[in-house]
């Protein structure tokens, strides 16, 4: 599963802290995280509380991730600013939305523009859509760490359940 891909990553990138706002589509990793006595998961209420949270985390000398959905990215915007500025390494993991099979109309513009937005504010981008991919691409931990950048993997929707408003199949 490409949510274990991710965890080990995280193991061999030494990360002792995920920040996470709870989502379907990071569920396993949320647990996986959650279970690991060496990683500290730090649920939030809103995304930039993470930023946040890692920036301090870095300073302290340990190395995270924050886990969101690519609505979240929008709430993300301004504290990026404090990465480049500050110049300290933030590793996301966005699960996409507004992308494939998508039910919910209110997820298609960030889920369309995530991408984009992410770039313009200067995080690497990089994105994955094929399962067997995740685990090789998880490596932007390491651009992230050894480099200081901010860097954000895209989890494609296709990876992730389908989701709806309770109809059990990505809506009516």
């Amino acid at each position: 599963m490409w949510t274990d891909d991710i965890h080990r990553a995280f193991r061999e990138a030494a990360v002792r802290q995920v920040a996470y706002v709870p989502d379907a589509g990071h569920a396993g990793l949320i647990e996986a995280c959650r279970r690991d006595p060496a990683i500290a998961a730090v649920p939030l209420t809103t995304e930039e509380e993470g930023v946040a949270l890692l920036a301090d985390a870095w300073l302290g000398g340990q190395p995270g991730a924050l886990l969101m959905q690519s609505s979240g990215v929008g709430n993300c915007i301004n504290m990026l600013a404090m990465t480049k500025t500050c110049s300290f390494p933030l590793a996301m993991f966005v699960t996409m939305r507004g992308q494939w099979r998508e039910f919910n109309p209110w997820q298609m513009p960030m889920g369309q523009t995530a991408g984009e937005a992410l770039a313009t504010a200067g995080v690497v981008v990089i994105s994955v859509e094929d399962p067997d991919e995740v685990g090789a691409r998880a490596a932007a931990l390491n651009q992230a760490f050894v480099d200081g950048q901010a860097v954000a993997l895209l989890l494609h929707q296709s990876l992730m359940p389908v989701k709806s408003f309770g109809t059990g199949t990505g809506g009516k």
